[in-house]
């Protein structure tokens, strides 16, 4: 079965969105801006058939199936909760929503009306991480015990722009965070109930960049610096006691390197970097399906947990909150 997709935005991350939905499909059913001309625009570039100004004309739409948000993060879930209630299937960009009450409140509405919401995190859909979640599964590299997470990224400071900007729910947690503590528990065998954490705020009041330590209670321990002022490496590391397994660009890497502790390597290469955004789409589409979607929904849930509690160790909430 085909499904009719429509985007909520027109940015960029909307566009290679939208290739990824013409590559799949050959066009798109529907798009929604907070203007004609830029929906048109859009609907021009990236062969969408029907361009919308408004959100609600957009979702009275019955041929629409599902829905992809790509609008800054303060307004998922408004949006989504929207999106939900005029039985569109979501599949929203990270993070999914600001805190984990609003992920809850519509993670209840969604399973209410029967119908899938999921986040964007690539790395939960992509062949590689898979891949290596069987390897570690069938024991390649023992038992896990540490997982190692780097992410930094320099941003001009600027206060007009969404890294800094409190009200726009900014700062290093919610725009890199999100995909270094995603793949922290991708690979953890279960939630960590021990967050410890230290974080520096920017003038404006958010997070420039921190440090977090995670243990669960099989003693798993997850390590990860995140930073808006310095240069990191997408870096993740899963240790185990045969061996490990490092992943670079890891949130659409293509391929791993495992070192085995006799000194061996093996490098695993599974999927397509180019083609991150087509197992996204995919995967919505077969979760849409067969309804499977709860796992990876619990993935984000939990995620969303750890970092509602490192931002209230460092005591910061945002104006709206």
């Amino acid at each position: 079965m085909g499904f009719n997709w429509g985007i909520i935005g027109t940015g960029n991350i909307a566009g290679k969105f939208a290739e990824a939905l013409n590559d799949e499909h050959g066009g798109i059913h529907s798009v929604c801006s907070r203007t004609m001309e830029k929906a048109e625009s859009f609907a021009g570039d990236f062969n969408a058939g029907h361009p919308f100004d408004s959100l609600e004309k957009f979702l009275e739409d019955e041929a629409l199936d599902v829905v992809y948000i790509a609008t800054p993060h303060t307004n998922h879930y408004d949006i989504a909760r929207q999106c939900l209630e005029s039985g569109k299937h979501v599949f929203c960009e990270k993070a999914i929503t600001v805190n984990k009450q609003q992920l809850d409140d519509l993670t209840a509405l969604a399973s209410d009306r029967d119908l899938v919401l999921l986040e964007a995190v690539t790395l939960y859909y992509h062949p590689l991480h898979r891949e290596l979640q069987q390897k570690i599964t069938a024991g390649v590299i023992g038992n896990v015990h540490s997982i190692n997470i780097t992410f930094g990224t320099v941003k001009e400071y600027d206060t007009t722009n969404r890294f800094f900007n409190p009200d726009l729910a900014g700062g290093a947690m919610l725009d890199i965070g999100v995909y270094a503590l995603s793949f922290a528990r991708f690979y953890l065998q279960e939630q960590p109930q021990q967050v410890t954490t230290i974080g520096e705020m920017a003038e404006s009041g958010v997070d420039d960049q921190s440090g977090i330590i995670l243990k669960n209670s099989r003693g798993q321990i997850a390590t990860v610096q995140l930073s808006f002022s310095s240069r990191l490496p997408k870096r993740g590391i899963i240790g185990g006691d045969k061996g490990s397994i490092t992943v670079d660009n890891f949130p659409r890497a293509d391929e791993a390197v495992i070192e085995y502790t006799n000194g061996e390597t093996e490098r695993i290469a599974e999927g397509e970097t180019s083609k991150a955004l087509h197992y996204e789409i995919r995967e919505m589409e077969r979760f849409i399906s067969n309804r499977e979607h709860a796992p990876l929904l619990q993935l984000s849930s939990d995620v969303m947990a750890l970092m509602d509690e490192s931002r209230r160790q460092w005591n910061f909430r945002y104006p709206f909150e």
